[in-house]
């Protein structure tokens, strides 16, 4: 376990002003070229960029080790607030690594964060000791566009991941599991470093409902929330059962009517709504849980969705009950990882054949008081300067066909490779 903060707690405290201000236009437009970070759906949302303090670190306990290092911060912090609103105050962007081991998970406090929520918009400004001065907010240059990209295959072919896939049914036709989620890459080569800027500016405008984000070099816009905590209402939106769309949309409210019948669809998204609403009961008074899924509809691709909602406890304010908290114990959900957890997550490891690295792990954002927004990061892909790598994963069952589980695969690819061809 490593860790590396630019601001110690116990040595000087952060100091976060947060004022309203006019429409600032499209937070994406506001993004600088290098250290932004970012999370927006349909236009709301919160964007930052800069860093007064950070937090590196790894290993099992990398999400009991944030949350401390996040309650040590804001324990101390001095807040002038005037908007007093869910992501206003304090506010740390954070990425987590999908496994224990390998990975690094980052939290990540920036010197600008602005804000938008219905009518409401605001900028904060957090210094060490200090309130330092509020920003001139305005669009900046355009984004350069990716030049001369060219992907191949990732650790895998396709051909091999289908092998892997029917290895997977075979254990579970054994007995060996009920599902597993199984994941592949693509990788993207260019010819000059990737400005993040313009795939960011390319999935708000094509994935209005899914939640775009970058924290680290991570980006992606996934249509699932792990988690939201907002003033002690958690929800958490589960999707687990996928159908790509034709463009047709006669054919596809067809498609979305046998999805909503797909036995082996409805059997994946059972075990994923069973696991987030039994890792959310300890920390709830009262729960809603929809007996059906709806349809989601994406325009590369359809879901079942549920939306599992609950209250929190009133007298359970105690560590792990903030944004944070619920999103580790949420990780991995059955949509992530399988069922039984345990053995999934052995199985992925065994034969999956490759490093998620921090995809399909909590990322998000965390306020001073606890509320915050962890979705989980699908629909991702990671960025090394000239070299980009893409994720998608598919559920696997005891009816799944490698050949359409690929296909799957490619349709989850859809939104960063167009993100990234200009």
């Amino acid at each position: 376990m490593s860790d590396a903060a630019l601001q110690d707690p116990s040595l000087s405290p952060l100091v976060a002003q947060t004022v309203p201000i006019d429409d600032p236009g499209p937070l994406v437009s506001l993004l600088p070229a290098q250290g932004n970070l970012a999370w927006i759906r349909d236009g709301e949302g919160l964007v930052g960029w800069g860093e007064v303090a950070r937090l590196d670190i790894d290993g099992a306990e990398r999400f009991a080790a944030a949350d401390s290092w996040w309650r040590g911060i804001t324990d101390q912090v001095i807040l002038r607030d005037a908007v007093r609103a869910p992501g206003t105050g304090l506010v740390a962007f954070g990425s987590f690594a999908f496994a224990d081991a390998p990975g690094t998970s980052s939290l990540v406090v920036p010197e600008v964060v602005v804000g938008r929520r219905g009518d409401l918009a605001w900028v904060t400004t957090i210094g060490i000791g200090a309130i330092a001065a509020p920003p001139e907010l305005r669009a900046r240059r355009s984004p350069s566009l990716p030049a001369g990209v060219v992907f191949a295959d990732g650790a895998v072919s396709g051909a091999r991941w289908e092998s892997i896939v029917a290895d997977a049914v075979r254990r579970i036709g054994a007995g060996d599991l009920d599902k597993v989620v199984l994941a592949r890459d693509l990788v993207a080569e260019l010819d000059a470093p990737l400005d993040v800027r313009w795939p960011l500016q390319q999935l708000v405008a094509e994935y209005p409902r899914c939640w775009t984000f970058h924290v680290e070099g991570l980006f992606g816009a996934t249509p699932e929330m792990l988690v939201r905590r907002e003033r002690g209402l958690v929800t958490s939106r589960v999707l687990a059962g996928t159908i790509r769309r034709t463009g047709d949309d006669e054919h596809d409210l067809a498609l979305a009517g046998s999805l909503a019948r797909s036995s082996k669809d409805l059997e994946e998204h059972e075990y994923a709504v069973r696991s987030v609403a039994e890792a959310l009961a300890p920390h709830c008074s009262s729960m809603n849980v929809p007996e059906s899924p709806f349809v989601l509809h994406l325009p590369n691709v359809m879901h079942l969705a549920t939306d599992v909602t609950g209250v929190i406890a009133p007298a359970d304010n105690q560590p792990g009950t903030d944004a944070l908290g619920l999103a580790a114990a949420l990780h991995p959900s059955a949509a992530v990882g399988g069922t039984p957890t345990a053995a999934a997550l052995a199985l992925i490891t065994e034969i999956e054949c490759m490093d998620r690295g921090r995809y399909a792990g909590p990322v998000g954002w965390i306020d001073a008081a606890g509320d915050g927004e962890w979705g989980i990061a699908l629909r991702s892909a990671s960025v090394e300067s000239d070299r980009v790598r893409l994720f998608a994963g598919c559920g696997i069952v005891a009816d799944s066909r490698p050949a359409a589980e690929l296909a799957e695969c490619q349709a989850k690819f859809i939104p960063v490779r167009d993100a990234l061809s200009p």
